[in-house]
């Protein structure tokens, strides 16, 4: 009777040795697809940080036409200015009023 015990805990202890590799294989698949998955999530957040960047730097370009057009809306008034104080001081002038600066 001990005979068939201990060759049913032969055959047992052959299985669960099995069925632990089997578990160290899937182990260490899962540990492979952790590391996918935080890469994953790594270069998600990447993709994320660069939409951000992208995006201020499409809000900054903006800005920066408006400024540029701002700048020369005001040359051209800046302009016009001086033209027009050079004909009122010429029309002053052909008038004989003595204009104070």
């Amino acid at each position: 009777m001990n005979k068939d015990f201990s060759e049913l805990v032969e055959y047992l202890d052959e299985k669960f040795v099995k069925i632990d590799e089997r578990f160290e294989k899937i182990d260490k698949r899962f540990d492979v697809t952790e590391e996918q998955i935080d890469q994953c999530a790594k270069q998600k957040d990447l993709d994320i940080l660069k939409e951000r960047v992208d995006s201020l730097i499409t809000s900054i370009d903006k800005l920066v036409k408006l400024i540029t057009d701002y700048h020369q809306e005001q040359v051209a008034i800046k302009a016009k200015m001086d033209i027009h104080e050079k004909w009122i001081f010429q029309l002053a002038e052909k008038l004989g009023l003595k204009l104070q600066e």
